[in-house]
């Protein structure tokens, strides 16, 4: 029996009015952030494309500065609860939410997770991630963000606890037989009681075991300590990759790393964010984003690159000279702060136009243009060993996603590169992933 063709993976990145940063100012964008009827819409946009998931980011902390009260960016929802009420308005779509690692506890996390699984019928995934905003420390008792050395020993060690904690109950542990009142069987039920040198807990998860077995973990780092980890405990990995040359590297590293964890390949799904553009004609397109760029202002864009390079002030630097030698970043993402030096060079960049060009993107690779020129490019990526799939940046919400939804996917199923319909139920389902066993039963 022959193989049914390998095909990609799409995610919508859902934020708040839209990725671009100044999304919120263009005439035909509603500009409240905490619009749930945006959310709603670009979640039904999304599955009735068949997309694999929703993805939701998150900070847990606001920016204050002068500059933030130029973007929508201060104020949004909370991932799991908005997820939840998508899970009520939706049916297959899975549901990704991000959850820190650095000011989260274990069992809060696994608790919250394994409760959306069951709520949305096994469409749950977590976004494992250790924050790189250093201002989230001062919201939970410290004066400085933990070091990222630090940072990731405490997710590995929080990704053990919690997947032990979804593993607490065998699947048929609840028979619920009224006859003999036994509600439970004792014997299916394991008590975690981890002890290790950033947490003690106890256990049991008091949440049955989910329908996936586990919810989907996702993880997005892309230094070599986040290669490691997600080489060790994520199903799927969101990154950042300004190149197909750099995609494929990144590609390659990450799959060849899974062996010495006792992985196989397609047990972690590669996907890339992509920002698109999109229009029947070329010029609409470019059209379409300058639109967008329009309304940039320099300052807002300079205080973006900083956040992004990892936690920098560049307001003293004039706007018109090079992006400054800056030092490694321990609060924030030290593969986004190489990537983004790396791209201020390659383009001899000023630290304005830098801050200009990641306004809509924020690094990740863009495509403006016609959905032939977009198909050709994802299929470029998808069939050369560059990704799986793709995590969708749109410039505008709900209307950017409406735009791919309606041109770009059915070019890409005229391809054959991605589903007509579902064929599962789950997210496990549509991302081709199997359902884990328990390692307690």
């Amino acid at each position: 029996m022959s193989q049914a063709p390998r095909q990609l993976s799409l995610g919508a990145f859902l934020m708040a009015t839209g990725h671009h940063v100044a999304a919120w100012r263009h005439p035909e964008v509603p500009a409240d952030p905490l619009d749930f009827s945006v959310y709603r819409r670009s979640a039904q946009i999304a599955e009735a494309a068949r997309f694999d998931a929703l993805f939701v980011a998150d900070s847990v902390a606001a920016p204050t500065d002068a500059i933030s009260s130029h973007t929508a960016r201060s104020v949004y929802f909370e991932p799991l609860t908005l997820l939840s009420a998508l899970a009520a308005v939706t049916e297959r779509i899975g549901l990704i939410g991000t959850a820190t690692t650095s000011y989260n506890e274990p069992y809060h996390v696994a608790r919250k997770f394994a409760s959306l699984d069951h709520l949305s019928g096994g469409r749950a995934g977590w976004n494992l991630v250790t924050s790189d905003a250093a201002a989230e420390a001062h919201n939970f008792g410290l004066d400085a963000h933990i070091a990222h050395a630090e940072r990731y020993a405490r997710a590995r060690e929080f990704h053990e606890v919690v997947s032990g904690l979804w593993d607490s109950w065998a699947d048929d542990a609840f028979g619920r037989d009224k006859a003999s009142g036994r509600f439970y069987d004792p014997d299916k039920l394991h008590v975690l009681d981890h002890q290790g040198e950033h947490f003690k807990v106890r256990g049991p998860l008091n949440v049955a075991r989910s329908p996936q077995g586990r919810p989907v973990v996702v993880q997005a780092g892309s230094s070599e300590t986040g290669r490691r980890l997600a080489a060790q405990t994520a199903e799927v990995v969101f990154t950042a990759q300004t190149s197909l040359a750099k995609a494929q590297a990144f590609y390659a590293d990450l799959k060849g790393r899974l062996g010495a964890f006792g992985r196989s390949p397609d047990s972690l799904k590669v996907m890339p964010g992509v920002f698109v553009v999109v229009a029947h004609g070329e010029n609409e397109a470019r059209e379409k984003f300058e639109q967008f760029q329009e309304l940039v202002e320099p300052a807002v864009g300079v205080a973006l690159l900083g956040r992004m390079l990892g936690n920098f002030d560049l307001s003293g630097y004039p706007l018109d000279g090079p992006l400054p030698e800056l030092p490694l970043t321990e609060d924030g993402q030290q593969s986004r702060q190489k990537l983004l030096t790396e791209l201020a060079g390659a383009e001899n960049l000023s630290l304005a136009q830098l801050g200009r060009r990641i306004a809509g993107g924020r690094g990740h690779y863009s495509l403006i243009g016609t959905p032939t020129q977009i198909a050709d490019e994802l299929q470029a990526w998808f069939e050369d060993g560059a990704a799986d799939g793709f995590n969708l940046l749109v410039p505008h919400l709900p209307a950017g996603l409406e735009d791919f939804a309606t041109l770009v996917v059915p070019e890409l199923q005229r391809r054959g590169l991605f589903r007509r319909e579902y064929q599962g139920r789950t997210l496990r389902d549509h991302l081709g992933l199997p359902r884990p066993g328990n390692r307690f039963f």
